[in-house]
């Protein structure tokens, strides 16, 4: 098997209307034309990878506690610059946890969508103040 990039992501969210908000209007994700599935949910864009979100208030994905705990299953963006994300995200009033000196060599940022599904935005921590 040869693997040549990651296509798309799928997360569950108990509203997809709350959760387009938080990824189209907050995030400002591209939105992406999605089949006319018969069930509720969005695609985005996120880099060279997709997003989808899938209206299901019974997926045994969804968390119930409202904490963000890294440990717990997320998946991960990589950002040009630490500062900036931590500044965006902090404006639209997101709450953030922020891990800079990670001993996973990457500096992240922890948020959380209306669903407690988590998502991490990162760079590598020799790039902690951007790229020039």
């Amino acid at each position: 098997m040869k693997i040549s990039d990651m296509h798309h992501v799928s997360l569950a969210v108990n509203d997809v209307e709350e959760a387009k908000h938080f990824y189209g209007t907050l995030l400002e994700f591209p939105e992406l034309k999605r089949p006319d599935f018969d069930f509720p949910g969005a695609w985005y864009q996120v880099g060279n990878s997709q997003l989808h979100l899938i209206q299901n208030k019974k997926a045994e994905t969804l968390r119930s506690e409202n904490k963000i705990d890294s440990r717990d299953g997320h998946f991960a963006i990589r950002v040009d610059d630490y500062n900036k994300t931590v500044e965006f995200l902090q404006g639209k009033g997101i709450e953030i946890v922020q891990k800079p000196h990670s001993k996973s060599g990457f500096a992240q940022i922890f948020c959380m969508d209306p669903s407690n599904n988590l998502i991490e935005f990162n760079v590598d921590q020799m790039d902690l103040n951007g790229k020039e």
